[in-house]
């Protein structure tokens, strides 16, 4: 089959192969799915600099959580009817090698939930981390009717989802965002208020767009560098979900301050959210796009042969939406 590999740790150029790679088999509890695209996330590119030092101890590694393909075949256990079936995979290459940047991927049918029919593969290419990770931002903490939520970099890949979600759910919505285009699309999906985390005291001015009073839930983007303003506008017993840090890898807590406010922090990553919490925003997910009340946004969508460049344009940033790659071109 034709495959993206890497089998060293460094530059995407440098690293990532194309070529031929042995066909895989659907085992018990599996369907082989014939890849149409691959999402690109942040931990992809990570994986493949070398976050992970022991990641090639046991052989190359197809990269790519997320994708979207057709189900081909169907190992013992998996009802024959799935076959020709439209899916989304998620969490492809967690606690294995082999991910979804090649034209055939073998996995648990359960990761690879059904594609409504009126869903194009490269929306499926961006469910698993993207749209899963906002649903869980959200909802994770309780029901977020008449509730107020601030949602930083609400025009990042997450963000995005996260005010559709939170508006679906009920909630008012104040963003933050650094410039007018990102702060028009904010409002477009549904923010009651946007703020500039470019300008000195923002925290002071979600307080201020929320009517004076303080935020109990947040979504953050940036934990440790944004912290020191998201605690001048978080209340008392407020959650922080938050996941991501990239600015600041090893933030530094004001204990005394967050102990005596009893603030909750949240960690969310995908591979790790209870079953039951994956079910949860696979079927809510579903439910939207089949309504079709979800909007998304495909900054960039390559050739196969563009592997490589997809993970430099992640790793470049400088651009919201999601970054695709199509198989089968």
């Amino acid at each position: 089959m034709k495959a993206s590999w890497f089998e060293a740790f460094g530059s995407a150029q440098d690293t990532i192969k194309l070529g031929e790679l042995d066909k895989p088999v659907a085992g018990p509890g599996e369907v082989l799915v014939k890849m149409k695209t691959t999402g690109v996330n942040p931990s992809d590119v990570k994986k493949r600099a070398g976050a992970f030092p022991n990641l090639l101890d046991n052989g190359h590694v197809i990269p790519h959580s997320d994708g979207a393909g057709i189900i081909e075949a169907v190992g013992e256990g998996v009802d024959a009817s799935r076959i020709g079936e439209r899916v989304f995979v998620y969490q492809a290459q967690y606690g294995r090698l082999l991910g979804t940047a090649a034209e055939y991927v073998a996995i648990d049918s359960s990761r690879a939930p059904k594609l409504p029919d009126n869903t194009g593969f490269d929306v499926g290419a961006v469910i698993g981390i993207p749209i899963m990770t906002a649903h869980r931002c959200v909802f994770a903490d309780g029901d977020v009717k008449d509730t107020t939520i601030l949602i930083t970099g609400g025009a990042g890949r997450v963000g995005y989802y996260a005010i559709q979600w939170a508006k679906w759910g009920g909630a008012k919505v104040i963003a933050t965002a650094s410039n007018d285009a990102d702060k028009a699309l904010c409002l477009e999906m549904g923010a009651d208020a946007v703020v500039n985390h470019r300008e000195e005291n923002w925290g002071e001015a979600v307080v201020e767009a929320n009517g004076g009073a303080k935020v109990g839930r947040i979504v953050d983007v940036e934990f440790g560098q944004n912290l020191p303003e998201v605690l001048k506008c978080a209340d008392f017993n407020a959650v922080i979900a938050t996941y991501s840090s990239t600015v600041v890898k090893q933030p530094e807590l004001p204990f005394i301050q967050m102990m005596f406010m009893d603030l909750t922090i949240r960690m969310v990553i995908v591979y790790a959210m209870p079953e039951e919490a994956k079910m949860q925003a696979i079927a809510d997910t579903t439910k939207l796009l089949e309504e079709g009340k979800l909007q998304h946004r495909i900054a960039h969508s390559l050739p196969f042969n563009e592997m490589a460049r997809s993970h430099e344009l992640i790793e470049q940033g400088g651009f919201g939406g999601c970054v695709v790659v199509n198989i089968d071109e």
